[in-house]
């Protein structure tokens, strides 16, 4: 029966000791006789077993008319999904403690705590955790584990800094951090290019630029002020945007007036500032966010500008507009 069934002759008397089989009767010598349903009642227990059902939950599925199997199997996917949880989150911390490279196991034991520590429910530990893998010598903390930190981490306090951790890092936060900003979680995505902007190398500039053309508009206005700090000019249309719709627009304004040194930079941002100037009533705080822009923007097209809106209609834009050109000296 064992050679045939390819159940231990061992596991078959376990089978029988539980009562889930039953020899139908024994030969003259005392050798245990199966049947055919004894045989195939020993593969259904083998088939059941393969699905994760303990020997009683499978001796209540044969032998309980009233058991319900759907109600069984729900639970085994749930077991099942919780117990693949875990052995991805196991396998995630085995990979971080390998990029790690520890040479003993004290490194080993040392990366264990600053992981536990990232994930601990008190915001000051994590804290912690964050400024001392900051402080640790490069290559000692797994930067990945930094970066799932900084895109979960809802602390201003700590996200400020995970991204001070992440920026001394290194261009290896990036490639995990870009992976956040395709995120389908919206908070992800922010925290994500936050993070980015903190870098200050060529590679997050490129990423920045990227991001620019993210469909998730926050993603890109924090690009646009980010570049724009960098003496990037690539999120202009962005910033303008901004001040239009009355969103950072003060952030906006200043990342522009940074923006426009240059003098044929200046022109084109005057420019563009100029043309997305709304028209009537209903436009009125939107034209005045746009004059107060201009304030910081040098050169001809800034002034004559100023000099047609110091006579808008709407008082507030008019009285701006004229004393900017007083302060200018344009009057």
């Amino acid at each position: 029966m064992a050679r045939r069934s390819g159940v231990s002759a061992r596991m078959l008397r376990h089978y029988e000791s539980l009562g889930l089989v039953r020899p139908t009767g024994r030969s003259e010598a005392g050798y245990r006789e199966y049947s055919g349903e004894d045989i195939q009642r020993i593969f259904h227990i083998e088939s059941l077993r393969s699905l994760g059902l303990s020997l009683r939950e499978v001796g209540r599925a044969l032998d309980d008319p009233a058991f319900t199997p759907a109600e069984l199997v729900e639970d085994l996917i749930r077991e099942t999904r919780e117990r693949i949880a875990r052995e991805t989150e196991l396998l995630t911390r085995l990979r971080r403690i390998g990029a790690a490279e520890p040479a003993d196991w004290e490194d080993v034991l040392r990366t264990v705590a600053l992981l536990q520590a990232l994930g601990s429910e008190s915001a000051g530990k994590r804290q912690r955790a964050a400024l001392s893998s900051a402080l640790s010598s490069a290559g000692e903390t797994p930067v990945e584990a930094l970066v799932e930190a900084a895109l979960r981490e809802s602390d201003p306090n700590v996200a400020g800094a995970l991204r001070w951790a992440l920026a001394r890092s290194g261009e290896g936060a990036l490639a995990p951090l870009a992976e956040g900003l395709a995120s389908t979680v919206a908070k992800v995505r922010k925290r994500a290019v936050q993070s980015i902007a903190e870098i200050p190398d060529d590679a997050a500039t490129a990423l920045l630029r990227d991001a620019l053309t993210n469909p998730d508009v926050v993603v890109r206005r924090y690009a646009a002020l980010a570049l724009a700090a960098r003496g990037v000019a690539d999120g202009v249309p962005t910033l303008i945007e901004m001040i239009v719709d009355g969103v950072n627009d003060t952030d906006a304004a200043d990342a522009l007036g940074a923006l426009a040194g240059d003098e044929d930079r200046a022109e084109q941002i005057a420019g563009r500032l100029v043309g997305r100037l709304p028209r009537g009533a209903a436009g009125a705080p939107a034209r005045l966010r746009v004059t107060q822009a201009l304030a910081d923007i040098p050169g001809p097209t800034t002034t004559r500008a100023l000099a047609e809106l110091s006579h808008d209609d709407d008082r507030a834009v008019a009285l701006t507009a004229a004393y900017i050109l007083k302060l200018r000296g344009d009057t």
